[in-house]
């Protein structure tokens, strides 16, 4: 078995370990982020993350947090795929000779590297995702949009053309290029730690786990203002828009709610990126070494 299909096959297991942990926490984020300005005097539809748990459980039961999860399920496995993979050509590409394992500037050149070529696939698919979990929170509970992904597809490209698809790009790429240069980068510099001068390949499970689980929020600490952008701009209407472009929403954020409305949903992202890193990471390296 090669090195591309090794990579595609862990990080294919790796994204759906992540997915499992992670995705009611992301739901939870997408509502907090997407939920409408209060209006003077009146209480924000949730007043924080665990209220955003108890409204979505008692009307949608617990089914309603893995709503959206069908989409991502499919991508998550082919994002985490072509992530892991690009990353491992980087990777050989970098390394002078076989066997030396990569500096922690070189992984995050390979991170950056890798965060580019995903943006690509995450963009439409994330466009996807967030308009299905906004739209109970937007359009309140009676008026339903979307029938499900596809049908999320098809308004998009009626309205839009291909190219709705792509919006949002340009915060995708400005939150996966650095995201992933700080998580790889992060995950290699606590391996290397741990490991104390040794090969970073005896270590055990619990430094994976938290390797991975700090590899994680490192991503979202670097780079959680721009997905807030790109959320906001992704669900935003095409044919009126509210925003002309991610600078536009970034200072209509940062001047209608100051910078704590660039950073609506942060605890639970971090509270998800944690766990559900540390699954993907440790998915990735355990079903690695048992392909040899």
């Amino acid at each position: 078995m090669g090195d591309v299909a090794k990579d595609l096959t862990a990080g294919t297991v790796g994204g759906v370990a992540q997915l499992v942990v992670g995705h009611p926490f992301d739901t939870i984020k997408v509502k907090l982020q997407s939920q409408p300005a209060s209006l003077p005097g009146q209480p924000p539809k949730y007043t924080g993350a665990m209220d955003a748990v108890r409204q979505t459980v008692a009307s949608e039961g617990p089914r309603g947090l893995y709503k959206g999860m069908g989409a991502p399920l499919a991508t998550v496995a082919a994002f985490n795929a072509v992530l892991f993979t690009v990353r491992g050509q980087m990777e050989a590409f970098l390394r002078s000779e076989a066997g030396v394992p990569l500096t922690v500037p070189q992984q995050v050149v390979c991170g950056a590297g890798a965060g580019v070529a995903v943006s690509f696939l995450a963009c439409p698919t994330e466009l996807i995702k967030c308009r299905l979990q906004a739209q109970s929170s937007a359009t309140g509970a009676g008026a339903v949009k979307y029938g499900g992904p596809i049908d999320v597809a098809k308004h998009v490209l009626s309205e839009a053309g291909a190219k709705g698809l792509l919006k949002g790009i340009g915060p995708t790429l400005a939150r996966e290029v650095p995201g992933n240069a700080a998580m790889f980068g992060v995950y290699e510099l606590v391996k290397q730690y741990l490991a104390g001068g040794q090969d970073t390949s005896t270590l055990g499970r619990g430094s994976l786990i938290l390797a991975g689980g700090l590899a994680g929020a490192s991503f979202w600490g670097a780079v959680y203002p721009t997905d807030v952008v790109k959320s906001v701009i992704q669900i935003d209407d095409f044919k009126n828009p509210k925003y002309s472009g991610s600078i536009n929403a970034f200072k209509k954020i940062l001047a209608t709610e100051g910078v704590k409305g660039l950073y609506k949903g942060f605890g639970p992202a971090m509270a998800r990126s944690v766990p559900a890193n540390a699954a993907c990471f440790l998915a990735y390296e355990l079903t690695r070494s048992s392909l040899g």
